[in-house]
């Protein structure tokens, strides 16, 4: 549809041209004017003249009546003028000739992009903290910002992936203490991260009796910076246990990254960033500590270094958004986190833009809203997570029963079951818009009804199934188009490329998934409506293969950009 709206907006600013002289229209705002009508009725296609009226100082009706006569198109059957609205209506041959053959001869390139040629994005997302769960409140940043970095590459951008894990802090110390209070080796090794968390709530509620405790925790942890060995070789067995748990969830997602680096990494990099702030002038002492004042900005200060000298998140954020730039050569460095820490990104980056680097506003900051279990914040120190291998594994669960009894001869059921059981949770929550903050009722996140992951992955499989029967259709032969259920699933398939670009625009996954229960809303309707194995006229047949196929097609690409597995049977 993208290049169907270019089209009409050249001829319409043609016929501006020549029947306003003196008024001046550009082809590309005309494009971004044409709307999708909410009826099929309204035409395919709307320009609203109203935008219009100041300029070519008409009525909207006016220049909807003067441009219907003249505005001539090859791929528009006829054009309306109604109520200052001129309506397009699209060519019932070029339908299936040109958009759904296109479809299927692009393949698996359908929808993609080459604007981000030559380009780097950086993104770092997930960055669990070390030696504490993967739980639901990790769901966010993780399908996010993988989306995120799945679309990048769909439209030739080069993603590097980063996974800038918590590896270091006073958490650590009170870890370490922990440990060697009540820790046993061989039931770490075998209780893996969540052996670790156990020790991690019980150093929290012992402290509660007893406050020296935080003050073990965080002598531990002065020995830990200062390179203590013993302390050392606790660290990074801390780090290699948790890494092993988190994979196997990434496993699960289909994820892999380019970098591990964590905090831990960035400590010897600190140091030439604050002195760059000082030798610029921009820190400030402010009651012991070192501080950048963005008072004018209309920011609290920013907290580079604390009355001991030690670092804070922005002074290591600064260091490795350095880093980066300079390893990396990025053209965009994206941060996908929770909302909560706006305030935080906006002081740094400001900060990165006062330092004088011309790359600052390359940075971007990616907020989502907040998860809550039936309306109770997240806490690890008082043990309120939902693991996220806990819930993957309910999932997996329920859809192998619901497979054993209505599909029992299925082969690789286990392998399809966590599929399909992986992606309802996944596509639960990246369906709602990333700001809105989730309240996550396990009842509805495992629903297999209605608008789901299940439901959109069983029409890719309903797809295939049907595939299976017509054979491969012939791409050569003239579409036939005879019902509007073809027509409407054609049109709605010719979107993917423009929802492809207003995610990327917005960085926003939730709009791939609403498009993907449009078609499969579309689709089904197709299905429903029209015979396709069982077609007679031999034409028709062959056409709605064609389409079963584009259908199918752009699932699947969809579904790649949204961890979303394809299953062409379930």
């Amino acid at each position: 549809m993208l290049k169907i709206k270019q089209s009409i907006a050249e001829k319409i600013t043609e016929q501006i041209a020549a029947q306003f002289p003196g008024a001046e229209a550009d082809a590309a705002t005309l494009a971004s004017m044409l709307e999708y009508p909410p009826d099929s009725s309204m035409g395919d296609l709307a320009l609203p003249c109203f935008k219009l009226s100041k300029t070519l100082r008409r009525s909207p009706v006016q220049i909807a009546g003067a441009l219907a006569e003249s505005v001539k198109d090859e791929m528009v059957s006829r054009v309306e003028n109604v109520n200052g609205y001129l309506n397009f209506y699209l060519n019932k041959e070029y339908l299936g000739d040109t958009l759904l053959r296109g479809i299927v001869e692009a393949g698996e390139s359908y929808g993609s992009q080459t604007f981000g040629e030559g380009k780097t994005v950086v993104l770092d997302y997930s960055s669990p903290n070390v030696a504490k769960p993967f739980h639901i409140g990790h769901l966010g940043t993780t399908v996010i910002g993988h989306a995120l970095k799945k679309l990048h590459e769909f439209v030739g951008y080069k993603c590097v992936g980063i996974n800038y894990l918590g590896d270091w802090g006073t958490q650590f110390g009170k870890m370490i203490v922990a440990y060697r209070k009540w820790g046993v080796r061989a039931e770490v090794e075998a209780g893996g991260v969540d052996k670790l968390v156990e020790l991690y709530v019980k150093f929290h509620s012992e402290a509660e009796a007893n406050p020296a405790l935080n003050d073990e925790a965080r002598a531990e942890f002065h020995k830990l910076e200062q390179g203590d060995a013993e302390n050392i070789e606790l660290w990074k067995w801390f780090i290699e246990v948790s890494l092993v748990e988190y994979k196997k969830t990434y496993n699960l997602l289909g994820i892999e990254f380019d970098s591990y680096k964590g905090e831990s990494f960035y400590t010897d990099k600190m140091p030439a960033q604050v002195q760059k702030l000082r030798d610029l002038g921009l820190l400030k002492i402010d009651d012991g500590a070192s501080i950048v004042d963005l008072e004018k900005y209309g920011m609290p200060p920013c907290l580079i270094l604390k009355r001991d000298g030690s670092t804070l998140y922005p002074t290591r954020d600064i260091a490795a958004a350095v880093y980066r730039k300079e390893t990396y050569d990025f053209d965009k460095a994206i941060y996908v986190t929770s909302a909560a820490q706006c305030l935080h990104f906006q002081q740094w980056f400001k900060v990165v833009e006062m330092m004088g680097y011309e790359w600052a506003p390359a940075l971007v900051h990616v907020p989502y809203g907040t998860v809550s279990i039936n309306g109770e914040k997240l806490a690890t120190r008082t043990g309120n997570v939902i693991l996220l291998k806990d819930l993957f594994a309910m999932a997996i669960e329920k859809v192998g029963e619901i497979m054993e009894e209505k599909n029992p001869e299925l082969k690789g059921r286990t392998d399809i079951a966590e599929s399909v059981g992986v992606g309802a949770i996944v596509f639960y929550y990246l369906s709602n818009n990333r700001m809105k903050d989730i309240n996550f009722v396990m009842e509805d996140a495992l629903s297999f009804e209605g608008n789901t992951g299940p439901y959109v992955q069983y029409t890719y499989a309903r797809a295939c199934s049907i595939l299976s029967k017509t054979g491969e259709p012939d791409k050569a032969q003239p579409m036939k188009l005879t019902a509007p259920e073809e027509e409407a699933l054609i049109k709605t398939l010719a979107r993917f490329p423009e929802k492809v670009l207003e995610a990327v625009r917005d960085y926003e996954p939730s709009v791939i998934a609403r498009y993907i229960l449009d078609v499969a809303a579309a689709f089904n309707r197709f299905y429903h409506e029209c015979k396709i194995v069982s077609a007679e006229d031999a034409a028709v047949r062959n056409t709605r293969a064609m389409l079963t196929l584009a259908a199918k097609t752009v699932l699947g690409n969809a579904f790649g950009l949204i961890c979303l597995k394809k299953e062409e049977k379930i």
